[in-house]
């Protein structure tokens, strides 16, 4: 498959995700759903979207849009790279199954209409913090806090490259 057929495949709509997902737990299969900015990818993210995808299921990663990344106000000059640029790095991951873009600052509207089975963040979060706690508690899933490598973020590495 290749790469532009990938994007193609993995970045979906919302609607298209529940479609998939519902057909995934006739299966049995576990849905298991993180979020973020992923603005320059590092090993930090791979080591953590690998975590969470071995908990076995099928990923969906909710990817802010640029105007979302600027609401949450990480710093004037973020993202570094676009939306399309970072799904497009996302989507050649192998552990990640599907791309959904959300433009509000929390993903919790997009996990109440999707419903997943298992909620991951990084351990700088308190599992009970994690938004969505609430939506998956409540229908009996399971929130999961991931440990992070030590020595990666994207913020630091912004840092690190001004001169």
């Amino acid at each position: 498959m290749s790469f532009h057929d990938q994007l193609k495949t993995k970045i979906v709509l919302k609607e298209d995700a529940f479609r998939t997902i519902n057909g995934l737990r006739l299966k049995g299969k576990k849905i298991i759903f993180t979020n973020g900015c992923f603005d320059i990818l590092h090993p930090g993210h791979v080591d953590y979207l690998t975590q969470a995808r071995d908990l076995g299921g099928y990923l969906i990663l909710a990817l802010n849009t640029d105007a979302s990344v600027k609401k949450l106000s990480k710093a004037p000059n973020r993202p570094v790279n676009n939306e399309q640029a970072r799904a497009a790095v996302l989507c050649a991951l192998s552990c990640v199954d599907a791309v959904i873009f959300f433009e509000e600052e929390t993903p919790y509207e997009l996990i109440k209409f999707l419903q997943p089975d298992v909620l991951v963040k990084g351990n700088d979060y308190k599992v009970e913090e994690v938004v969505g706690y609430d939506v998956v508690k409540a229908k009996g899933g399971e929130v999961i806090t991931i440990p992070l490598l030590e020595g990666f973020s994207t913020t630091k590495l912004i840092e690190s490259l001004k001169i």
